[in-house]
């Protein structure tokens, strides 16, 4: 059986991202994925490989187009600590365009997604993913303090990836104004001073 053509597999995908905002990730297995998209299980293994596999791509095509927002919204701030914040809060933002993608992107991470059973194109998509947002992070940090080690740009990513999700993702709207406050002053907070160096 042929791979599907590029319309299918974004169908596929669009089918699989149906699922997951729906009924959350545990939801998105090849089984449900063949009984909403009529396609065959066949074709959805050769399109993806796995589930893993599937997983990745569903999530590494929302977030390549959430970076480019992301990016969008540091060129535009003013100052260092200014860059953060609105690394920070772009997936608040972010959620005015589209609130599933935006809980979709907050509730993992590339890491999360890289596993042993993801075939090398998936491998390959999230290492792309990561390295650009490990250069945003470098750089947010280089502005902030100078520095590009290791303790500086995890100090940058608590501020830009873990507590978004962590806050963010509590309340039922991405929206809320508590949970933006909380993290505007917790990122001012973390930025106030350079951390130890590693």
């Amino acid at each position: 059986m042929g791979r599907p053509r590029q319309h299918d597999l974004d169908g596929l995908l669009a089918h699989a991202r149906r699922l997951w905002v729906g009924d959350g990730v545990d939801a998105v297995t090849m089984r449900a994925l063949t009984a909403a998209s009529g396609a065959s299980n066949g074709a959805i293994y050769h399109a993806f490989g796995s589930r893993d596999g599937l997983l990745a791509r569903v999530w590494a095509r929302e977030a390549d187009t959430f970076l480019a927002f992301q990016r969008e919204e540091v060129e535009r701030a003013g100052d260092p600590t200014a860059a953060v914040l609105a690394a920070a809060l772009a997936p608040a933002r972010y959620a005015d365009r589209d609130q599933d993608a935006a809980r979709l992107l907050l509730a993992t991470t590339a890491d999360r997604l890289m596993t042993p059973e993801l075939d090398d194109d998936g491998r390959e998509l999230l290492h792309r993913l990561r390295h650009d947002l490990g250069t945003l992070l470098a750089g947010l940090a280089d502005a902030l303090w100078g520095r590009r080690d290791r303790s500086a740009v995890t100090m940058v990513r608590y501020c830009v990836v873990d507590l978004p999700g962590a806050l963010l993702l509590q309340g039922s709207d991405l929206s809320d104004p508590v949970a933006h406050h909380a993290l505007e002053h917790a990122v001012r907070g973390i930025v106030a001073q350079p951390p130890p160096r590693s």
